[in-house]
């Protein structure tokens, strides 16, 4: 169960006894774009919401980019609207290690590459067109591609095209709300979720 959101935040306490925990994925009829984060941080685990920490740029990309169309106050949780929101949007999240940590660099190699081959299965019994994975360093440890680079990966993912994009964590100083969103909306247009016409907005 979600901890209670006080407006100021979790104490450290708090946070700290989500260690390990679970996030549900986002998922649900007609995935066009499935985005993978690397694994739910504590603030995920407690809002039992991805990307949830009030410093990832991850919904302010979103939203900048045209993928979703109103805003989503992560750092409190999502509402069943939201939810219902994203889905009939055609988007779906998970992740590739599903245990909670403070930081993803906590994760071992063997986590990464068991969650990459359990990546795969989900992948292949769901179908999305396009899937967009968040963080090139894991990606290259989870899938044994070493020399990876950012965007579309060539021989992509288990029958869908696959992006490799920048990850949305506060922590990843070399990138913005609006560099995220021009990033982001690559494959969005290839799933079709946003129109290859449109422009993407300025971040709030």
């Amino acid at each position: 169960m979600a901890c209670e959101y006080r407006g100021v935040g979790f104490t450290r306490a708090e946070l700290q006894s989500f260690e390990g925990t679970t996030v549900e994925d986002l998922v649900g009829p007609g995935l066009r774009l499935l985005f993978v984060g690397i694994n739910p941080g504590l603030w995920t685990a407690a809002t039992q919401t991805h990307f949830a920490h009030p410093g990832n740029r991850f919904y302010p990309a979103l939203l900048a980019a045209g993928i979703i169309e109103r805003p989503i106050d992560r750092g409190v949780g999502m509402t069943e609207d939201d939810r219902r929101y994203v889905i009939e949007r055609g988007i779906g999240i998970t992740n590739v290690v599903h245990r909670a940590t403070a930081k993803a660099s906590e994760l071992t190699k063997h986590e990464l590459r068991e969650g990459g081959d359990l990546l795969r299965r989900f992948v292949r019994e769901r179908h999305p067109p396009v899937v967009a994975i968040a963080g090139i360093t894991a990606y290259r440890t989870a899938f044994g591609f070493p020399k990876a680079v950012m965007g579309e990966q060539t021989d992509g993912f288990e029958g869908a095209r696959l992006w490799v994009i920048p990850n949305p964590s506060g922590l990843n100083a070399h990138e913005t709300a609006a560099t995220l969103a021009i990033a982001y909306r690559e494959p969005a247009v290839a799933a079709g979720v946003v129109a290859s016409e449109s422009t993407p907005g300025e971040p709030e």
